[in-house]
């Protein structure tokens, strides 16, 4: 499976807590776009696409929110419930995220700029794709 979670530095005293993000330090790789998800219900699903190369890592900044995680051989659910947790996924991982609890929001790097050409929005091709 591709993805593991990170632990963020937290760096904090009595005026509040800070967690700085950089690329190629405890992001792995270089930050081409941020963007961020809000006001999705808790009925509501999303994701349910896999990237061809494309490397993220998605913090819960408030909230919390599950990930359904596929290979093509192993399916696993992450919990993403703390702004000091990142959840790193790498490319030919499928993503369901689901649960939202309201409020939530999430925050995404992404290794590369947007290309429609870069997703897999079928699974039966992703299946195909990771040779499953």
């Amino acid at each position: 499976m591709n993805y593991k979670l990170i632990d963020m530095r937290v760096f904090g005293d009595s005026r509040g807590k800070l967690i700085s993000l950089e690329g190629n330090k405890n992001i792995p790789f270089d930050i081409k776009r941020v963007y961020y998800i809000f006001d999705t219900l808790p009925d509501q699903d999303r994701g349910k696409h896999a990237h061809k190369n494309l490397e993220q890592v998605i913090v819960a900044m408030d909230g919390a929110c599950e990930f359904l995680l596929d290979d093509g051989k192993t399916r696993e659910t992450v919990l993403l419930n703390r702004p000091d947790k990142g959840l790193y996924i790498g490319p030919g991982m499928w993503r369901e995220m689901r649960n939202f609890s309201y409020g939530c929001k999430l925050m995404v790097l992404a290794s590369t700029q947007y290309d429609e050409e870069e997703y897999i929005r079928d699974y039966d091709e992703f299946l195909h794709e990771v040779g499953a």
